[in-house]
């Protein structure tokens, strides 16, 4: 099997190397649409100069596991539903929180859609903890 593919990809390099610059164009854009991604370094400096709001977009029974402090809650599937709740926080970039930062992206991309700032943090809550930061309950 492994043989055969790679007979392929010599046999026809061209278009192997057209089909590799396609699919990292194609995870760039992609990266690019969900909104702007932050460290959680980043993150705490734009909350502590009260320029952000953070918004946890998890299942309630994790958000109450632990979430960051002064996080709001909306779960990811009652974002669409409950966008009228940011309204008051439209001059602030609204930064999202999941789990593992693979679902933040697509909620970044529906504010950014309704007109809010946002952006996301990068690695979600898992990268909050490997940095050692505090969550509370």
């Amino acid at each position: 099997m492994v043989d055969h593919l790679i007979q392929f990809a010599t046999n026809h390099y061209l278009l192997v190397g057209i089909f590799a610059v396609l699919l990292i164009m194609l995870l760039v854009l992609e990266a690019s649409r969900g909104g702007k991604s932050l460290s959680p370094r980043e993150l705490t400096a734009l909350v502590n100069a009260e320029q952000a709001v953070v918004i946890d977009i998890r299942a309630k029974k994790d958000y109450a596991a632990g979430h960051i402090v002064g996080a709001l809650n909306i779960p990811q599937e009652k974002l669409a539903e409950r966008m009228g709740e940011l309204e008051k926080h439209k001059a602030k970039t609204l930064i999202l929180v999941d789990s593992v930062g693979q679902h933040a992206g697509t909620s970044c991309r529906e504010l950014l859609k309704a007109g809010f700032t946002a952006a996301k943090l990068s690695g979600g809550v898992s990268s909050w903890r490997a940095d050692n930061l505090p969550l509370v309950k």
